[in-house]
């Protein structure tokens, strides 16, 4: 017992005397050259100044994330120019715009299509018209895939089929499905035209590059193939404006690809595809903004009214416009609210440039949609307070009135004419009316017209004889 107890205190006693590791010289000496680096190798040494630049990377996200709270980034500051990652970003855009290019119908594969759909379909014997059902929309479908290609068969969907009106048999008809077709690979072409002019890719287009786009577009429009080289440019400003009056409403300078693509304003241009010889009259080229009917008009009323010729328009210029029928008034109030150009010299020496000139042409010819009727509002609301009241709607309508007057017109009551333009506006609130009002009563471009241009009131007033002319050549054709 006595030697066995002497063991076992032998043996604690010489576990106790061991240095702990971390004591010895020579661990020391061993971790402060490991430590060094200067035993490591190469790949050693990158791999530890790799560690090393990635905890410090980790470190600064932490800190900025604790100080940020729970703040969402919502600014990503734009890559420099010429840097790696703008060219990264340019080439990736690049090849993806060539893979939705590549995706794409052509004209031949359209051509193919309409052969394939002619020759497969049924005719209609009530009215004459050609129509297939599903099991030959199926059919049509793996023949235009072994004819074309697989790019086609995202056009013979079961849910494109059930978009199409159908018969009582459940046939649709081939040529509301090809024009779809046409249409998709129109908009999803001009999709990548855009894109490609988008230098930032940020999905919105610049004025220079939506009149890039323009210019790229004039050789393949029948209409405007014959365009004089000096007159290029200021076409691309004056068809570039329409898209930004429309498309773009805060004015910031830039419009959204989505909302040109959807806008009647491409539709318009793309109409210039038909050739002049078919029917298109003249009414009908000046009607239409992209035509150059329409170009050079508004070139020449813009000169025409330009006397001093400086390149825009004095208060007292644009008065001559449309033979003077606007009244005074609201052309104070256009340069108050939409003149872009700032005070040159004295008080009343504030100018309207040419692009503010169109926007005022733009909205007088389009009174009756949403963007026109809010360029007009702007100018009627006198007060700036987002409603019109009786007496803006008398201090308005008193120079149409002295206008009628001097025109050799019968004697007006004011007081009816406000409570008629009341009458046809029907506000939600009785005692003034709103820009909501007037969009919401179908009839905010006629009452625009009568309370700014004395020729718009004139036809107002005359709107039954001028029905019964229009009606009158219908029935003599």
């Amino acid at each position: 017992m006595y030697s066995g107890s002497s063991d076992g205190e032998s043996h604690e006693t010489a576990q106790r005397k061991i240095p702990p590791a971390s004591s010895m010289l020579w661990v020391r000496n061993l971790r402060r050259y490991i430590g060094s680096g200067a035993g490591l190798g190469s790949e050693a040494l990158m791999e530890l100044e790799t560690k090393r630049i990635l905890l410090d990377i980790f470190k600064e996200k932490q800190q900025k994330s604790a100080e940020a709270a729970t703040i969402p980034s919502f600014y990503k500051k734009k890559p420099e120019e010429g840097s790696i990652s703008q060219r990264v970003q340019r080439l990736a855009k690049y090849r993806f715009l060539k893979k939705q290019s590549d995706l794409l119908l052509n004209a031949d594969d359209l051509d193919s299509m309409w052969v394939c759909l002619r020759e497969n379909c049924v005719i209609d014997d009530a009215t004459g018209a050609e129509k297939m059902n599903y099991e030959d929309f199926c059919h049509i479908a793996s023949v235009c895939t072994e004819q074309i290609g697989p790019k086609c068969r995202r056009f013979f969907s079961p849910s494109n089929f059930m978009k199409f009106e159908k018969d009582e048999q459940g046939r649709i008809a081939i040529l509301p499905f090809y024009l779809y077709v046409m249409r998709t690979v129109s908009l999803t072409q001009a999709r990548i035209d855009m894109s490609e002019l988008d230098e930032d890719s940020d999905g919105f287009l610049q004025r220079h590059e939506m009149e890039a786009y323009i210019r790229g577009l004039i050789p393949n429009l029948a209409q405007l193939r014959d365009m004089p080289a000096g007159f290029l440019n200021m076409y691309c400003r004056i068809a570039a404006q329409k898209f930004f009056f429309f498309c773009d409403p805060h004015r910031r300078g830039k419009a959204c690809i989505k909302k040109v693509l959807l806008s009647n304003c491409l539709q318009e241009l793309m109409e210039l595809h038909q050739e002049s010889e078919e029917e298109v009259t003249d009414n009908e080229q000046a009607e239409n903004w992209f035509s150059m009917t329409s170009a050079q008009r508004i070139c020449d009323v813009f000169l025409g009214l330009d006397t001093d010729n400086n390149g825009s328009l004095s208060k007292q210029e644009l008065r001559e416009y449309a033979d003077g029928t606007l009244t005074e008034i609201i052309i104070e109030r256009v340069f108050d609210e939409h003149a872009r150009r700032g005070k040159i010299g004295g008080a009343n020496s504030r100018e309207m440039d040419f692009e503010s000139f169109l926007d005022f042409v733009l909205a007088l010819e389009n009174k009756d949609t949403p963007e026109g009727l809010t360029y007009l509002f702007r100018c009627l609301d006198l007060h700036g307070r987002g409603y019109l009241t009786t007496a803006d709607i008398h201090s308005l309508f008193r120079d149409v009135h002295q206008k009628w007057i001097e025109g050799g017109n019968y004697e007006l009551c004011i007081e009816d004419v406000r409570d008629e333009i009341w009458d046809m506006v029907k506000p939600a609130d009785p005692l003034r009316i709103t820009l909501a009002d007037l969009l919401a009563c179908k009839q905010g471009g006629t009452v625009a017209s009568m309370l700014i241009d004395v020729r718009g009131f004139w036809a107002h007033d005359n709107r039954e004889n001028l029905l019964q002319e229009e009606e009158e050549p219908e029935e003599e054709a």
